[in-house]
């Protein structure tokens, strides 16, 4: 696998979990590393961070990381496919669920303070196993059933690191409301809304009519909205 400066790859076989992993070597491994599973039907890749602001700051990078993935998959995407995001964290493909993004910090971090770590995961369906019929499940979808090619295991662990780096040159060098708004250009619109990310991370929902609502991203984060945690994977 060919990634840029200045990752480091950890290959788990088929049973493992890029993200537990992740989080559990990330204080040893320290920023860069990225943990990938070798496995067909899922990409499955995690990457530890190191951030240098407040963990009540430091998780607006869910939003890079997320831009990141998304800008990987449009680069194998067909055309007139589109990539949309459900906040915060879910990934959907022309309407159907593929999969989508977790984010990790240590247990014991105060949100005024620098985390020690981060850990940024994301799982997408590559190929649909065991599902049945086709359309036993219209919700969701996958990417081979989106007409995405060369579908190899490494692919998206590497189109996902350059364009996270991509991203991260564009925070520094425009800040971090550029990276905002490629999120939510990407996100799914609701009719009469209007959308902005707070300084905290925090989704900003502006209605018409000037009824406005905030959501948490740091309590959305707690629990995946797009895994099953049945089955492992991204929900049917």
């Amino acid at each position: 696998m060919d990634l840029p400066p200045p990752f480091r790859l950890l290959t788990l076989r088929e049973v493992g979990d890029a993200f537990a992993h992740a989080c559990a070597v990330a204080s040893q491994e320290g920023a860069g590393t990225l943990v990938h599973v070798g496995r067909f039907d899922l990409a499955e890749l995690a990457v530890v961070l190191e951030p240098d602001e407040p963990l009540a700051l430091a998780r607006r990078s869910f939003y890079a990381g997320m831009v990141a993935l998304g800008d990987a998959l449009v680069a194998r995407a067909p055309p007139e496919r589109p990539i949309a995001f459900v906040w915060p964290d879910a990934i959907h493909v022309d309407g159907g669920l593929v999969g989508g993004a977790r984010l990790a910090w240590p247990s014991s971090a105060d949100e005024a303070e620098v985390p020690d770590w981060l850990v940024f995961s994301a799982m997408v369906r590559v190929v649909a196993m065991g599902e049945g019929e086709a359309g036993l499940h219209p919700l969701s979808t996958a990417l081979e059933d989106e007409g995405f090619a060369d579908l190899d295991t490494g692919w998206l662990a590497e189109g996902f690191a350059r364009h996270l780096m991509a991203t991260l040159d564009i925070w520094q060098s425009d800040g971090f409301e550029a990276v905002a708004q490629s999120y939510l250009q990407r996100l799914k619109p609701q009719k009469g809304a209007t959308y902005n990310i707070d300084a905290n991370a925090d989704l900003l929902v502006n209605w018409r009519g000037g009824h406005s609502e905030r959501h948490s991203l740091a309590q959305a984060l707690g629990q995946a909205s797009w895994l099953d945690p049945e089955s492992g994977g991204p929900r049917r």
